[in-house]
This record gives structure tokens, sequence and C-alpha cells, in this order.
């Protein structure tokens, strides 16, 4: 590639501006998909014959191997450089474990879905982000990163809105869990399709880093302990909306609105 100075030619920032994009469609369809589920994940469980303390559990193991497991997929992809096997199988897991709770019969099976899929965003979000950053260091970092973000908080909240929409016209929770399967789907295939377009996007890197990793600084540990204990006692999201229902405050098809809506206002407030 020829280079004007230090300034690149057009062609390669367009491809990673692309990159972005691409991954910024396929991340709405991911938490569409996802976040749809888990707004109504906690009524689902209870009419399964659940009870709190089930749906407590299942989502604090659920958030723990979630945020946990991330460690061990970084690990493994920045030492392998396999990117894209781990972040496809991390997608697979992650989406295709919501549309399976339509056939859970039994709060057990339901549980295991909704830990599976956690573990399988763990899995993923490692490489896809170790991927974005490639792509993101000539146009910049904040921008590529905020379009992702802007994208990725749009699906996390027209998922719980989609519904909600489902819910109060037929009353099935089943139905909305199954219907979820389409985002699912088209998520994976435009992964897939990412995949082929770019399958080396470090390549998109002008710069490469030269410098030697010294590996995780006590201030990291003292940060990820400090975090643990604030998720430690966090109250679940699935919690609060196995309450609403039980309290019959809210109809089922306001739950996720609520969800939803909880996503918009901490969204305007990191904004603004």
């Amino acid at each position: 590639m020829k280079k004007l100075g230090k300034k690149l030619v057009p062609r390669k920032i367009h491809s990673a501006i692309l990159f972005v994009v691409l991954f910024s469609v396929i991340d709405l369809l991911a938490d569409f998909t996802y976040e749809g589920a888990r707004s109504v994940s906690g009524p689902f469980l209870t009419l399964l014959g659940a009870s709190g303390t089930i749906v407590g559990v299942t989502a604090g193991i659920g958030e723990l191997l979630g945020y946990a497991l991330r460690l061990v997929s970084g690990t493994i992809a920045d030492r392998t450089r396999n990117y894209w096997f781990i972040a496809i199988t991390g997608y697979v897991v992650n989406l295709f474990c919501v549309p399976f709770l339509a056939l859970a019969g039994h709060w057990p099976l339901a549980a295991a879905l909704l830990i599976t899929e956690r573990i399988g965003r763990a899995i993923r979000v490692p490489p896809r982000d170790a991927m974005l950053s490639h792509a993101t260091q000539e146009m910049g970092r904040g921008w590529g990163f905020g379009l992702h973000e802007a994208a990725d908080q749009t699906g996390a909240v027209l998922g719980p809105i989609f519904l909600a929409v489902v819910i109060y016209f037929k009353h099935d929770y089943r139905m909305g869990l199954a219907l979820l399967a389409i985002s699912a789907v088209c998520a994976v295939a435009l992964l897939l399709f990412t995949g082929h377009l770019y399958p080396h996007p470090e390549n998109l890197e002008i710069k490469k880093f030269e410098g030697h990793p010294k590996g995780l600084t006590k201030s990291f540990w003292i940060y990820l302990a400090a975090m643990a204990f604030i998720a430690a006692g966090y109250a679940d999201f699935p919690l609060m909306a196995y309450h609403f229902q039980k309290t019959s405050r809210f109809t089922l098809a306001q739950i996720p609105l609520i969800y939803a809506l909880g996503i918009w206002a901490s969204v305007k407030r990191d904004v603004f």
C-alpha cells in the first residue's frame, strides 16, 4: 500500500470502517436476541415452577460465569490468535440457547440454557473486541467502539420491546422466544459473511505493536476484586421481574418494557 507522508490511502480506512459497521449490525442483532430473552427470563422461570431463590441463583451464576470466563477466553484467543473460531463458537452458543428456551418444559433445563447463554457471551466478547481493536486503530478507537456500542445498545432496547409486543398480542412467552431465532440466525449468518470477507482482521491495523506486554498489574486485580464484590451484591433484573410478576404490579407485557426503559436510562446516563 502506498503512503502519502504519514497518511494512508483512504481505501484501507474505508475497509476498516466497513468491518466495524458489519460487527455493529451483528451485535445489534445479538443484543436484540439475548436481551429480549433476558427481559422475560425471571417470569418465564416462574411459570416453569422456579422459586425466587432459583431465579436469583440462576441469574447470579450466569453473570459470574459471563464475566469470569472472559479472562479464560481472552487468554486462549491471545495465545492461539484463532479469533474467528472462538468468536463464532461463542456467538452460536450465546444466541441459539435463546430460541431453545421455547422448548424447555421444566425450569432446570431453562436455567441451564440461561447460564449457557451467558457462557457463550463470555467466550465471544474477548476475540470480538480484539478484532475490533485492529480495525479501529486508524479511524480512532473512540469513534469505532462508540459506533459499535451505540448499535449494541440499540439492539438491547429493541429486543425487550419486541418481546413486549408479542406477549401483549399473543400472551405467550414461548412464541416470543421462538421468534428470536430469526435475529439469531441473521446475526450468525452476517458473522460468517464478515469472517469470509475479513479472514485476517489484524491486517487492518497499520502500526504493529512492538512492545513487550508486562502482564496484569496489581491495580487490575484490585479493580477486579472490587467489581466482583459489587456484582455479588447486585440484584439482577430477572429476580426483580420475578417479584413484579408475583405481586402483579405489572402485566406480563409491561415487564420487558421496564427492562428496555432501564437499559435506555443507563445509556442516557453514561452519555450525558
